[in-house]
């Protein structure tokens, strides 16, 4: 699932365009990133085709979405690596339409040459292992890094799980045990663990 895993936790993670559509994983990994998990990564192309995206699915004005975009920049001043046309060059076997992505990681490594870089995108067929591998970057889907979050800051995790469900209702929705959000969103590994957690935390016989 993975163009390998990295010996240490990220540093730097590029959040593609499909993982930032989804309301509850872009509060979930923003948060993450306030409290010091690590540092998020984008370009200005992923925030354009966020906003596209979001303001065609979601039916919600354009001028909402310049705020929240702009919002995100105050809070991760040094998250966009701006255009990042220049790091594509040498790219071939990966998805084109994803060269975007793989640049803006490129662009980060640059910067912090020290520094593990992954990208997270629910597209993992778009990225051509070998060619991220190459490139020194790692690859994850949400559920995989999130289930490697859990395993390393279980306690930390719990107190952000908590408000997911909160975030879900704000799309409209009802309201619905984090057990359903995590399952709606894919994340089938990670909703394991936290059941698990939750088993053992209620078992009358521990």
């Amino acid at each position: 699932m993975s163009a390998s895993l990295p010996a240490r936790f990220p540093h730097h993670i590029v959040i593609d365009t499909c993982v930032l559509m989804s309301n509850v994983l872009r509060h979930l990994l923003l948060r993450m990133a306030q409290s010091g998990h690590f540092h998020p990564v984008w370009a200005e192309y992923i925030g354009v085709e966020w906003r596209r995206n979001a303001s065609r699915i979601w039916n919600v004005a354009p001028e909402i979405l310049d705020a929240e975009w702009l919002k995100m920049q105050q809070q991760f001043p040094l998250a966009n690596m701006g255009d990042v046309v220049a790091y594509e060059a040498g790219l071939k076997r990966s998805d084109k339409k994803d060269w975007h992505v793989i640049a803006a990681a490129r662009a980060v490594q640059q910067k912090h040459p020290d520094s593990t870089i992954c990208i997270l995108t629910r597209n993992i067929k778009d990225f051509h292992r070998a060619e991220i591998r190459n490139l020194g970057l790692y690859l994850y889907n949400p559920d995989q890094f999130l289930v490697m979050c859990w395993e390393r800051h279980q306690v930390q995790m719990q107190r952000l799980f908590e408000l997911i469900p909160t975030d879900a209702m704000k799309i409209g929705r009802q309201a619905e045990p984090l057990e359903t959000v995590l399952r709606r969103e894919r994340l089938f590994r990670l909703n394991k663990l936290v059941l698990q957690q939750q088993e053992l935390l209620f078992d009358p016989a521990l």
